[in-house]
């Protein structure tokens, strides 16, 4: 074998390993893997006036809470996008956050994306801004 070869032989399995999914650190005691999803909804609706707080509750409670029953969190927001055209647009927004001990980001998303789908639907919006990260949870 060539010393290149050889090189290449030798520097591969850590090559691989480091393309691979990094392994979560350890959580402290007492306190277990989770995934943090985050939900962006935007009220401004396209053909019609912002959705109300109303129509905001009806949603968490008709579309939301039996999706996550085990608890979630829904903030009021604001913000803003750059347009194709370059204008800047802000919103009201709702934010929710869900917190899904043991369950990776794919099983959230899973979770997650109908409630997207549904609000998308009901409200003509074009997208739900959704944001999921691991973290360590007690409760």
């Amino acid at each position: 074998m060539t010393q290149g070869r050889t090189a290449l032989a030798l520097a591969l399995p850590g090559l691989l390993l480091a393309c691979a999914a990094p392994i979560p650190p350890a959580c402290p005691t007492g306190m277990v893997q989770a995934t943090i999803a985050e939900a962006y909804f935007g009220r401004n609706a396209p053909g019609r006036d912002p959705v109300t707080e109303a129509e905001w509750r009806g949603f968490l409670a008709d579309t939301v809470t039996p999706a996550f029953p085990d608890g979630l969190t829904a903030l009021d927001g604001t913000g803003q996008w750059r347009r194709a055209d370059g204008r800047i647009i802000q919103e009201a927004s709702k934010v929710l956050v869900v917190v899904l001990p043991g369950a990776d980001a794919a099983a959230a998303r899973a979770r997650l994306r109908p409630v997207e789908d549904a609000w998308k639907a009901r409200f003509g919006q074009e997208s739900v801004l959704t944001v999921y990260r691991g973290g360590c949870v007690g409760f």
